[in-house]
């Protein structure tokens, strides 16, 4: 998109739009002034799922996939930077269970780094530090980071911190969709069950060990309490890799008001996420009840029956797997009748996911506020389908009234300054430590 969006910009080159009011502008000097910023500044996009089965030599991310996101995506919407999610569902605490899960994690880091070491060493690079990110930047290729979501594969192996640290994971959330060994999970407030509390004594210690190597602590799918204990114990930032604000949508995988003002205080940051359901609950609901019903119809006509969610997670690896590729055919079967509905039934759009943001800046402030689109993971919204529409995101924060400025913050700015001050954290710990060791 960088060379389209060039292209585009000389067309309007005579334009002088830096100075007026986004409400004072043409359409097309709008789309310019959006385009002139979306190529200066670093959009960075903090949670991106994966599947192993698209990291391999004869199908891969150089690839224009079925995927949400994939490299021709990148380019052509510019994303710049991708965090790729090393995730792992949640599943019995024991030796079993943690072995699964580790191996799962491993498999995924691999992906990640066969990805930028053997598969497109010269489009994309792996960062782990904000200046590694603005270096990668500048020499033309786009940049990999890492993310875990669920800390279930640390085991009871505090070690495993470190591990995952040097593969690149540079961040951590301590649970998923079920209570881990290591944190209670924003689930639990279905049935009011927890089993910590908050967190464990094991989660505790992966807290400190977290501030300890340098890693930032998630807090979007562990609970209210977890969270409130996690900001206790932390000597650094935290962050939010994809929530919104709940006073919006009244969802448990959004941040109230309450837990709003303590990642404030905390210096942290909240990655607003264009996840239809955790935007507008009455839209998302509207759309999706009439799509369901649309691709049931087409699934009936191609001999699938397309079942509830919770129903397609008690299944089996193999059974899943097979399920979501038939899936997958009667999404793209059903392309252009889900594009008329559209007409129809108004889908949850970039508009309500800027409104979102817009009340994350008004109430805790913009250097806390950031960018996330969970693609590949259940994320995409009207406007932001996939990775090749990041550029409209951009265009809806000019048409606000953004400056560039602030759109840099939001993009990457706000989430790379966590990383930074995580990293001094660590620093003045081992330091610390090492001052210890020697007296």
């Amino acid at each position: 998109m960088r060379n389209v969006l060039s292209l585009v910009l000389l067309v309007f080159i005579s334009i002088s739009c830096k100075e007026i009011e986004p409400k004072e502008l043409t359409e097309n000097q709008l789309l310019a002034k959006a385009m002139s910023i979306h190529l200066e500044v670093i959009t960075l996009d903090t949670h991106c799922d994966i599947n192993i089965r698209n990291f391999t030599d004869s199908i891969n991310y150089t690839q224009k996939l079925e995927t949400q996101v994939n490299l021709p995506n990148m380019k052509e919407g510019g994303l710049d930077v991708a965090w790729f999610i090393v995730y792992t569902g949640q599943d019995s605490l024991n030796d079993i269970g943690y072995k699964n899960a580790y191996d799962n994690a491993i498999s995924k880091f691999e992906a990640i780094h066969r990805l930028v070491d053997s598969i497109a060493p010269n489009d994309i690079a792996l960062a782990t530090t904000s200046k590694e990110v603005k270096d990668i930047h500048e020499s033309g290729k786009l940049v990999a980071m890492i993310g875990i979501e669920n800390g279930y594969p640390i085991g009871t192996d505090l070690s495993n911190v470190k591990t995952f640290y040097d593969m690149g994971a540079r961040y951590m959330s301590l649970s998923h969709n079920g209570h881990s060994q290591l944190s209670d999970s924003n689930t639990g407030e279905e049935d009011g069950v927890w089993l910590h509390n908050g967190l464990s004594e094991l989660g505790k210690e992966v807290v400190s060990e977290m501030n300890r190597v340098g890693m930032m602590i998630d807090v979007s799918h562990p609970s209210k309490e977890a969270m409130r204990q996690m900001i206790n114990l932390t000597e650094a930032p935290i962050i939010a890799s994809h929530s919104s604000a709940r006073a919006l949508c009244d969802h448990s995988r959004n941040l109230d008001d309450e837990q709003l003002q303590w990642l404030k205080e905390n210096n942290g940051v909240v990655q607003t996420v264009a996840f239809s359901s955790y935007l507008n609950t009455e839209k998302h609901n509207a759309f999706n009840d009439a799509k369901q019903k649309l691709y049931k119809s087409v699934g009936q006509k191609m001999g699938f029956e397309i079942i509830e969610r919770d129903s397609v997670r008690l299944l089996d690896n193999e059974a899943r797997t097979a399920y979501y590729d038939n899936y997958r055919k009667v999404i793209n079967a059903s392309k252009e009748k889900v594009e008329a509905l559209k007409q129809e039934v108004a889908p949850v759009n970039v508009s309500d996911f800027v409104d979102h943001i817009d009340y994350l800046v008004e109430k805790i402030g913009i250097s806390h506020v950031g960018i996330s689109s969970d693609f590949d993971g259940g994320g995409g919204i009207h406007g932001w389908e996939d990775a090749s529409e990041t550029f409209n995101v951009t265009l809806e924060l000019v048409r606000r009234g953004y400056t560039q400025k602030e759109i840099e913050m939001l993009w990457s700015g706000n989430l790379l300054r966590v990383l930074d001050d995580v990293e001094a954290v660590a620093k003045r710990i081992q330091e610390n430590e090492t001052e210890v060791a020697n007296n």
